[in-house]
């Protein structure tokens, strides 16, 4: 029997199941990207370590020689300022209780005495010792000399230039100008007799029962002159009568607290100094390879600092004590 088509029939679109599986398995599947794999952060090649040394140690040395040059110009007078409040107070209390120091012989570092020149404005307190690191204080009493205001010739060093710079205008003075000195034995009046400079002829030699103040700084020209001197200058004053001076004072100083000297004893101590800068900068290069190098600074450049001002004082000993 022939089956017939029906023209009118309706045709059957839809495709086999058979069909759409073999169309499904044809359509490429889509992967999807996988992320490349993170490297583990090593430790920095040798490139970065040299640089990472140098820059620490340049930057280190930068902040020490730049806290220098501050100190010794800026800083320095205010840590001055700050000694002689102190020992302001220390000799005005000895004063008051009559225990200001006589002689002959006081502990280095002690006030002796209260120096006043109104013509070139000083006021400062000076201190036994004429060490380069004593007059870092003020102006110093040279040991082997009678106190000021004592009978015979008191010699007092003052630096010209650092550290508050007390006697940088002693060569300002002119004949007759006052000085006032207040000890533990009274106050003096003296009156300048001349100014003289290294060379010069020494003045005639003080009459019986008078007192003679010399003081003595550091004298430069041009505009380094104050920290590059060419000679020492010395300013005579005297008294008529002065107060009595007991004896047993030294006969002579060390070189070292003789005019334009320094103190080789402050080498150790720069050298341990230079030993704890030289540490901080290592810590600072091992700090920077777990930190940020801003954090990192953040924590040293206090401590740089605190070192580079010790530091500074250390140098200063090493230093012609009258600049």
């Amino acid at each position: 029997m022939t089956a017939t088509l029906d023209p009118d029939a309706p045709v059957n679109t839809t495709e086999p199941t058979s069909a759409k599986k073999a169309k499904k398995a044809k359509k490429p599947r889509q992967r999807r990207a996988t992320p490349a794999p993170r490297t583990p952060a090593g430790p920095p090649s040798q490139v970065e370590s040299a640089s990472m040394v140098l820059s620490s140690a340049f930057t280190m040395i930068g902040i020490v020689c730049l806290w220098m040059a501050v100190q010794l110009l800026f800083l320095g007078s205010v840590s001055q300022g700050r000694d002689q409040d102190l020992l302001y107070r220390e000799l005005r209390t000895d004063l008051a209780g009559a225990t200001a120091p006589l002689g002959p012989v006081v502990p280095v570092g002690d006030p002796v005495a209260l120096l006043t020149i109104p013509e070139i404005d000083v006021e400062q307190v000076v201190v036994e010792g004429t060490a380069s690191g004593d007059l870092l204080a003020g102006p110093g009493h040279r040991r082997d000399t009678p106190l000021p205001g004592q009978v015979g010739t008191s010699v007092v060093y003052g630096r010209g230039a650092t550290y508050g710079g007390p006697f940088q205008d002693l060569a300002d003075l002119r004949v007759g100008a006052e000085i006032t000195v207040v000890d533990g034995q009274g106050t003096k009046k003296f009156h300048v007799i001349g100014v003289r400079r290294a060379g010069d002829p020494l003045p005639q030699p003080a009459a019986d029962g008078a007192a003679r103040l010399t003081l003595v700084s550091s004298y430069g020209t041009g505009r380094l002159g104050p920290i590059s001197p060419q000679s020492v200058v010395y300013v005579d004053a005297e008294t008529k009568k002065g107060f009595p001076a007991p004896s047993g004072r030294p006969a002579a100083v060390p070189d070292s607290e003789k005019a334009m000297a320094s103190d080789p004893g402050a080498l150790p101590l720069l050298a341990l100094c230079l030993a704890l800068l030289l540490a901080l900068t290592l810590g600072v290069v091992a700090a920077r390879q777990r930190w940020s190098t801003a954090l990192v600074w953040v924590i040293a450049s206090p401590l740089a600092i605190a070192l580079s001002w010790m530091s500074t004082d250390v140098v200063m000993r090493l230093l012609p004590n009258l600049i």
